[in-house]
């Protein structure tokens, strides 16, 4: 057993109300991949921002290499050998890889960027992490990308790696290879922590995995010591139910039909290049697919709040011919959008005016004054049934954790009955309990002949969910299956736009 490189012992750090680590111990070695896992409000990120100089702890202490160190800047820890690769990349899209490399570097004006392109590709052959250094950062994949943060940590000598949701943004083929860059870094003597809730990444990945509740730390484990259902039973502190009763699809009408659609992104590019695709009620289309190949233009369209310029979208029998939320409302449409709080919520409002505006027009709150009372019972009644926990019906959606706003989003969605429920990353960012909730709300749509349209990053959730998965690569979609006939390598190389089959219906 080597001795620990990092060690943190009894880390307190206190916010206003809230106690985000409450005496948490962690120990990372050099050569091993570490996993942080917990719950959302763990206290996971705010460890790390501790640990990389971000925060300062209320109490306990850091040691590195059994020297107790006191950063009190992200540059002390630099200096220490701890670099952090975030879930959000901090590079700049219109220079080269070298440049960003270079950013932050002693020398200013006297870089010499030729040898350090030359290092960069030695570097990148050494740990397989395949990049051109003359690259504008605009020109490169997601997953390409997240290897040059990587690359900068390694030219910066750092001895400890930090990743948080690392492979949130890749394709299966980006991700195994992700995992063999990061056992060279441990087998060079580097240690790798990384942030994740995805429990089969831990079991694929990590050697020890540390796991923290309520801001504690519950225990720290070998992998070879135990098993996905203990780990999500530690995060959560209950048994979880892996599996989802999903009945057989019992297909209706087409609800949902979209045909040759196209349509520009915000920077006024081909977001979608001709989609075809058809959802029938009683069934979940998952569409899989890396972040920003359309995903989002598809949705909004869907739901009547971004314009196309060609094509045809017809929903429950009646053609959408303009951009129009009004309409899609009225004809069936419900709308989970991926950022809950911005576009799905208003934060400064309480819990019954958010469930009110897609209702506020119906005649039962009063033809000419909203009857508040009658409004505040009705949204008694779907906080209670959807299980939201709130401050109040009136305190603002904003204090509310990640969880209970999709909870709140989706009671005030299905609530409306819908035709068709568009749900756009609906799990993503949740912890395992609350992914369950929202999995078999889902569920229970598709059982009362709701059509649903689940744009998801995991594979995982699309292949427990979904009745049919669909492919889209820059706009396209590359294929649609069956999730009984989908292969999980085959969907990979479409994402990464390596393959195409024949689309039907």
């Amino acid at each position: 057993m080597t001795a620990p490189l990092i060690e943190m012992r009894g880390i307190t750090k206190v916010f206003p109300g809230v106690v985000a680590n409450d005496g948490v111990n962690l120990t990372v070695r050099a050569g091993e991949i570490h996993a942080l896992l917990g719950e959302n409000g763990a206290g996971k990120s705010t460890l790390m921002s501790i640990l990389t100089g971000l925060y300062r702890p209320d109490g306990g202490e850091i040691y590195i290499d059994g020297q107790r160190v006191n950063f009190r800047s992200p540059r002390d820890a630099i200096a220490a050998g701890i670099g952090m690769v975030h879930q959000h990349f901090r590079l700049v899209a219109p220079f080269t890889v070298t440049e960003n490399v270079a950013l932050g570097l002693k020398g200013g004006f006297r870089l010499n960027l030729n040898r350090l392109a030359e290092e960069i590709a030695a570097l990148s052959k050494e740990y397989g992490l395949q990049v051109d250094p003359q690259a504008r950062i605009w020109q490169l994949s997601v997953g390409e990308q997240q290897r040059v943060e990587i690359i900068k940590l390694l030219y910066r000598h750092a001895r400890v790696l930090i990743l948080d949701e690392p492979t949130a943004v890749l394709t299966p083929q980006e991700a195994r290879d992700l995992y063999r860059t990061l056992k060279k870094m441990a087998a060079r003597g580097c240690a790798v922590i990384f942030i994740t809730h995805k429990l089969q990444e831990v079991m694929d990945a990590a050697d020890t995995i540390t796991i923290l509740r309520g801001g504690k730390t519950i225990a720290t484990v070998k992998k070879s010591e135990t098993n996905e259902k203990e780990l999500a039973r530690m995060m959560v502190g209950r048994e979880i139910l892996w599996q989802i009763d999903k009945l057989a699809a019992r297909k209706g009408d087409k609800i949902l039909e979209i045909k040759n659609l196209k349509a520009f992104n915000d920077k006024g590019l081909p977001a979608l290049k001709g989609v075809n695709l058809t959802v029938h009620a009683g069934e979940i289309l998952g569409i899989a697919g890396v972040a920003g190949n359309g995903q989002r233009e598809l949705a909004e369209v869907i739901a009547g709040l971004r314009p196309f310029h060609e094509g045809t979208v017809i929903i429950a029998g009646e053609e959408l011919d303009r951009c129009d939320p009004c309409r899609a409302i009225n004809v069936g449409v419900s709308y989970i959008p991926e950022d809950r709080l911005g576009m799905g919520l208003v934060p400064n409002m309480g819990a019954v005016d958010n469930l009110l505006l897609k209702e506020y027009r119906h005649p039962r709150w009063g033809r000419t004054l909203l009857d508040r009372r009658a409004a505040r019972r009705w949204a008694k009644e779907l906080v209670e049934r959807f299980q939201v926990k709130t401050a109040g019906l009136d305190a603002p959606v904003k204090l509310m954790s990640g969880g209970n706003l999709q909870r709140l989003l989706l009671a005030r969605e299905i609530s409306s009955r819908p035709r068709l429920l568009v749900a756009v990353y609906p799990a993503r960012g949740l912890d395992i309990g609350a992914t369950e909730t929202i999995h078999r709300l889902l569920l229970e749509q598709r059982a009362a002949g709701t059509a649903v349209l689940l744009i998801s990053e995991d594979l995982e959730e699309l292949f427990r969910l979904a009745d049919r998965i669909a492919v889209i690569y820059e706009g396209e979609i590359m294929g649609l299956m069956a999730v009984e006939e989908a292969d999980v390598e085959e969907i990979g190389l479409m994402m990464a736009g390596a393959k195409r089959m024949e689309v039907g219906a």
